[in-house]
């Protein structure tokens, strides 16, 4: 028998929010407790293999959505998107606020695990929820709104951990808590949705690939490892090429380089101006941009010029990652959505790890930091070229938030 799924109701801003805020959780995850690294070195110390072990708290989360936001999104797929959604809020608190009350370092690390599983599911399944409730200049909008949150959230975190590990290296970890609040908030302002189409009988979900666009995916999911390496290297680095450039001052040092990396969310901002550009034009803007400010960067020879560099260089990075989220959900049936946004986050943590190797193998190469950023200004300009020749194209957008086009 053809039955219409139940209607559902309107998305609004309050939605749109609910599904925005959740992405600072993952920043939350490593940024929150960068202050208090040497705090929680200090205290492990006695322990064979701290210096290996102890910043592993930091950067075990990010392992986890490396490699578990396929599952992710297959899970949210089969079981629903919005259920699984609040669960993971209520792991995220339970484990994230746990270290408050571990003593050893092995029981703390384990909770990192699943702060790693929570963090997973939540940054696919609301990136998917986005993509269900919205369509058109909507959904670009609040695609490209978790890059912008997920930076000045960093900002805000990293200067919230420096203040409340002034009171222990225990207290920052209480902040996981608020992931309370926005499991409140997605339970009031969203629902469980459907695929806005005629089915017959009920509709019976899968754990298969059946239908999956693997060859536009794939495009997009190695453009996604190449800029996510591009887009980590100034966070990561910019520090290290201001003390190469004589500042000595931990303070005015960050100071500096949360200045450059203003340049993302505003690249968030432009990006909802021209996002209905076509995703050519947009990744040679892009690639040309991140080469422009590496090669600032490279060829600086004071903080000033540097920093001028970092900023071009981030603008680009905060138009590139929403172009790359836009496309590749553009691609997505409501069927196969969560597995498609958990190999997009998993291709996009992939390069946040990358990044540090890839500059580290070629400030080696190039007899020091400033000489890697001008080899990376090489290898955007090579992104520029690719996008100038290929033939990328945008997916079609669907008429209802919970359908889409392959």
């Amino acid at each position: 028998m053809l039955r219409q799924s139940t209607s559902a109701p309107m998305p609004g801003t309050l939605t749109g929010v609910a599904l925005l805020l959740p992405i600072t959780l993952s920043t939350m995850a490593i940024v929150l407790l960068a202050p208090i690294l040497p705090q929680l070195l200090h205290t492990y110390r006695a322990v064979p293999g701290y210096e290996f072990w102890v910043p592993m708290i930091l950067t075990i989360p990010a392992l986890c959505v490396a490699f578990l936001s396929p599952i992710a999104g297959m899970l949210g797929d089969y079981f629903g998107r919005r259920r699984l959604l609040l669960a993971a809020f209520l792991l995220y608190a339970l484990v994230g606020v746990a270290p408050v009350f571990l003593t050893s370092l092995p029981a703390i690390l384990a909770s990192r695990v699943g702060v790693g599983i929570a963090e997973a599911l939540i940054m696919v399944l609301s990136t998917t929820l986005i993509g269900d409730y919205f369509t058109g200049a909507a959904r670009d909008k609040w695609l490209a709104g978790q890059t912008a949150f997920a930076s000045m959230s960093a900002l805000l975190f990293f200067n919230l951990g420096g203040q409340l590990g002034a009171f222990g290296w225990r207290t920052p970890f209480w902040v996981y808590a608020s992931a309370l609040l926005m499991f409140a908030l997605v339970l009031r302002h969203t629902w469980e949705p459907k695929a806005g189409r005629p089915v017959t009988g009920e509709a019976t979900p899968t754990l298969g690939w059946s239908g999956f666009p693997w060859r536009p995916m794939l495009i997009i999911l190695a453009i996604t490892v190449y800029g996510s390496i591009f887009f980590y290297t100034v966070q990561i680095q910019a520090s290290s090429g201001l003390v190469q450039l004589g500042l000595t001052d931990p303070a005015r040092i960050g100071l500096l380089t949360s200045i450059a990396s203003i340049g993302v969310p505003l690249g968030t901002f432009v990006y909802s101006r021209i996002g209905r550009w076509p995703v050519r034009r947009l990744l040679l803007v892009e690639f040309t941009m991140l080469a422009a400010g590496f090669a600032t960067m490279g060829m600086a020879h004071g903080p000033t010029a540097f920093l001028t560099g970092c900023f071009i260089n981030q603008l680009g990075a905060g138009l590139l990652l929403p172009t790359l989220l836009v496309w590749s959900m553009s691609l997505l049936s409501f069927d196969i959505r969560g597995r498609g946004a958990g190999l997009w986050q998993s291709a996009f943590a992939f390069g946040q790890f990358l990044s540090p190797v890839i500059v580290t193998l070629l400030a080696r190469q190039a007899g020091g930091l400033m000489g890697a950023f001008a080899l990376l200004s090489v290898g955007a300009l090579l992104g520029a070229g690719v996008a100038l020749i290929a033939p990328f194209r945008r997916g079609v957008q669907p008429t209802e938030g919970a359908i889409a086009h392959g």
